[in-house]
């Protein structure tokens, strides 16, 4: 199975990462051809596979069973997955990576069961590899933490009072909780001390909460072609992002009249909102908290022992955390 290319600069990774993908697609097995079907096809959309990354190289500290890691970095994936399947059924998502979502192409019951199996698929792997119960209810804490950011985000749908705190609240637990349970799963599970491993976790939460400030702005500053799905398209469903919160932080009235409730902008109002969060700065605002959380990562991962692991780290997270798509 090809995983993306950027890994081709990563020639010890890539080969694990290809393993993690050919692992998950062995797994899948249900017993419904749609199901299995639209599986095969989220899994083959070309993802960048950043979680199960961050799960090998946070394990690469002390020697350990690679199959085994390489097993718990599909589980990472497949709870990834599945949770990108059912956000895009809820958002009624047409397209993810430039391509139909299972949704879109086989309908929300099909994708509903896709993403419900892959929850089965993650649980298994744990189940068979963990070396103790900490790691079963680290996957547990994080689904629970992950489950309660989407419904924080869910609660404050159209909410113009919503501030950064809250926004930093929910995009801790939608993406930096399987960031942040990545690097914890591939540093506990390589027989490194607990507290090691906790000290990974703050890392993996910080490069979480920092990827999805970028996401975010990437929302202002790029295009649907290249970020392979639509654009503004938070804005329209009542979910606002830092650039927006922080452009309404200085001028509330300004934005009052074109976020109605119950997505009832136009394109035009769509337009005065983003031409409004470029007048009052919310990008470079947003920017310079994306940076802050940038440095926050690296300077932990700058404290981590001088191994081959720990340089790799800091190039892939200085990569993905200046990217510009």
């Amino acid at each position: 199975m090809k995983i993306h290319p950027m890994w081709a600069a990563y020639p010890t990774l890539a080969p694990e990462l290809t393993a993690t993908l050919d692992l998950i697609e062995s797994q899948i097995q249900p017993q419904n051809q749609p199901v299995a079907t639209a599986l095969l096809s989220m899994i083959n959309a070309g993802g960048k596979l950043l979680r199960p990354a961050y799960c090998l190289l946070f394990s690469q500290f002390k020697p350990v069973d690679r199959k085994k890691m390489i097993a718990l970095a599909a589980a990472v994936e497949s709870l990834h997955t599945a949770t990108l399947v059912h956000d895009d059924i809820i958002d009624k998502s047409p397209t993810r990576r430039g391509l139909p979502t299972i949704a879109a192409q086989f309908g929300p019951d099909v994708a509903v069961y896709a993403g419900d199996y892959l929850f089965v698929v993650c649980f298994k792997l744990i189940a068979h590899w963990a070396s103790d119960l900490r790691s079963v209810q680290q996957d547990g804490a994080s689904m629970e933490r992950l489950l309660n950011g989407e419904l924080s985000q869910m609660a404050r749908r159209y909410n113009q009072a919503i501030t950064i705190d809250d926004y930093l609240n929910q995009v801790s637990g939608k993406t930096g909780q399987l960031f942040a349970l990545a690097a914890f799963i591939g540093a506990y599970e390589s027989d490194n001390t607990l507290r090691f491993a906790k000290t990974c976790e703050k890392i993996g939460m910080d490069i979480g909460i920092a990827f999805q400030l970028l996401d975010d702005i990437l929302d202002y500053t790029s295009t649907a072609e290249t970020m392979g799905k639509p654009v503004h398209e938070d804005i329209r469903q009542g979910v606002y992002s830092a650039p927006l919160i922080l452009a309404m932080r200085q001028d509330p009235a300004a934005f009052a009249p074109y976020l109605t409730k119950e997505g009832a902008a136009t394109d035009a109002d769509l337009a005065a909102v983003v031409a409004l969060v470029a007048t009052h700065n919310g990008v470079a605002s947003a920017q310079a908290l994306a940076a802050d959380y940038t440095q926050r990562a690296l300077a932990g991962l700058a404290k981590l022992p001088d191994q081959p692991a720990r340089t790799t780290l800091i190039r892939l997270t200085t990569q993905l955390l200046n990217r510009k798509s």
